[in-house]
């Protein structure tokens, strides 16, 4: 699995017209599936979401988590994380999982992060999406689980 982690003051997410979620403070998880991934992969990023310290505590420093400033999610189907540019001009997604089985693991992954009881907000899988982000920093990492 690849994770794209923004620190977000606000964000929403939009289908057809329609803002189907919401967050304040809190994080933007893209979130894309490769075609060997397992729900060990998406347990060890959710472990690893919630306890990455990159929120700034009182002398504005990455020392606080999710959990810790009991913030919100937003997570984000991304198939395109896995599209390899390295040769020709058109990505090549051969990496990345067929589609009924990156929704379960999708579904997996959410169930997962569920268990925080913190604020969980999903755009809608295989859907043209438009993601506002308000980026806190900007703050961008990238999560991989298979390294």
């Amino acid at each position: 699995m690849k994770i794209i982690i923004q620190r977000v003051r606000e964000a929403k997410v939009s289908v057809d017209g329609r803002v189907i979620g919401e967050i304040g403070k809190g994080m933007v998880v893209f979130l894309g599936i490769g075609k060997n991934d397992t729900t060990e992969d998406a347990q060890y990023l959710a472990e690893k979401i919630l306890n990455l310290r990159i929120f700034d505590d009182e002398n504005q420093k990455m020392n606080l988590s999710l959990s810790g400033i009991k913030g919100e999610i937003m997570i984000i189907s991304e198939f395109t994380l896995y599209g390899d540019c390295l040769k020709g001009r058109r990505p090549d997604f051969v990496e990345a999982a067929p589609p009924d089985y990156a929704q379960e693991l999708y579904g997996s992954f959410i169930e997962l992060m569920k268990k925080s009881n913190l604020k969980i907000i999903t755009g809608e899988f295989r859907a043209y999406m438009i993601v506002e982000i308000h980026n806190d920093g900007p703050a961008t990492f990238i999560l991989e689980s298979k390294k």
